[in-house]
């Protein structure tokens, strides 16, 4: 980086020998990002990340750092925090130890950005959301999905009124995740075990509040059916343990100017579709259906006139009706662009919406989703404020 201007970030990343933190946050993200020479300001200055690892397995730590040439790692978080090179602290562990990292590192001075769910509960998380503004320091919540190239084709669409007047949304997630038995899971036993802050609801829907919300419009209500389709399963040691968190969440959302959101998510269901999520939206003028990175539309000028006659096969074509949307842009990993817009706004000052009251929007929604499952109606989503 000769004759460029270097702007060195320490980053204490907290939870990096778990799957997220390891995979999307560090290699897919800062190491990425060091990879390509650092984050670009307009003013030619070069952001170069240097990440602090913390964790709480010292051999998972080391073989890490030894893996991909770090010297900086540590298990003693407050020796981390203390060290005047880092200036942002990142949160990757669970969900139960989120809260008590965050406060040190707003004690500390640090900047924060964490993963979703910021806290267990909206009371929480909003307390978080104060303590953070009252110290004057930047935060942010990873909101990954945003940046997904088959979404970010939709938010074009809506954003150019390709649909016209919106009527609604159809969302489809999730996969089977095996018991542990005679094969390995995919996902660790917490996931499943609400004592530890499993389930799918509290997972899920962080991520629907602002998917909806970035893309479409505020949620106003959600109706859910909460469900633990498989009982029991075999965790990491081998050992059977009973599932007391959802595995599965059917969800209606009522969003500004009447549409009608309607999300699945399971971790007891089996693939029958071109992504692991997709999202089928109808309006007027045309629909479109989106995933992770494909995204094909139908516009009303070519909409076939489909005739139900159960007596006959069917003879139609239907997925070859539609249209792919071009990419016309190149799309980034997605957690690394979004780690390059919390670089951006913490050393320049550079627009970044997604703070710790957007997590607390993500939390309401996730608890008024369990409340209504437990309680079996409707509940209005009132706005949330510092």
């Amino acid at each position: 980086m000769a004759g460029l201007k270097e702007r060195s970030v320490g980053i204490v990343m907290n939870g990096v020998t778990g799957r997220m933190g390891y995979r999307q946050h560090l290699v897919r993200s800062i190491l990425a990002i060091r990879e390509q020479g650092g984050v670009r300001l307009p003013d030619g200055t070069v952001v170069w990340p240097e990440p602090i690892l913390v964790g709480r397995n010292e051999a998972k730590l080391a073989a890490i750092a030894k893996d991909h040439g770090l010297d900086n790692w540590t298990t003693d978080l407050d020796a981390a925090l203390a060290d005047p090179a880092a200036e942002i602290y990142f949160d990757a562990q669970v969900t139960s130890r989120r809260v008590e990292g965050v406060r040190k590192a707003v004690a500390a001075g640090k900047h924060i950005y964490t993963e979703k769910p910021v806290a267990e509960d909206v009371g929480t998380a909003l307390e978080l959301a104060r303590l953070a503004a009252s110290a004057g320091v930047k935060v942010g919540v990873v909101q990954d999905k945003l940046f997904l190239p088959g979404l970010l084709k939709l938010k074009r669409l809506v954003d150019g009124g390709f649909f016209g007047r919106v009527l609604s949304v159809r969302g489809e997630f999730g996969y089977w995740v095996f018991e542990g038995d005679w094969q390995e899971a995919q996902r660790p036993s917490w996931n499943y075990r609400s004592e530890d802050g499993g389930g799918i609801i509290i997972d899920m829907f962080c991520h629907w509040r602002y998917v909806l919300e970035d893309i479409f419009g505020p949620v106003r209500s959600v109706q859910a059916l909460a469900a633990t389709h498989v009982p029991e399963r075999v965790d990491e040691g081998g050992r059977p343990y009973a599932c007391t968190a959802d595995d599965a969440a059917y969800g209606i959302f009522e969003l500004d100017g009447g549409i009608v959101a309607q999300v699945n998510s399971s971790w007891a269901t089996r693939v029958f579709r071109d992504e692991l999520v997709e999202f089928q939206v109808d309006g007027t003028e045309g629909s479109a259906v989106a995933g992770l990175r494909r995204c094909r539309v139908q516009h009303r000028s070519v909409t076939p006139k489909p005739v139900w006659n159960p007596d006959l096969p069917a003879t139609e074509d239907f997925r070859g009706q539609w249209q792919d949307v071009p990419d016309n842009a190149e799309f980034d990993n997605g957690f690394k662009a979004q780690w390059e817009l919390f670089l951006r706004h913490v050393v320049a000052d550079g627009e970044f919406p997604w703070d710790f009251l957007a997590g607390a929007r993500g939390v309401q929604l996730a608890e008024l989703g369990l409340r209504s499952a437990q309680e079996g109606r409707r509940i209005a989503v009132e706005p949330l404020r510092l």
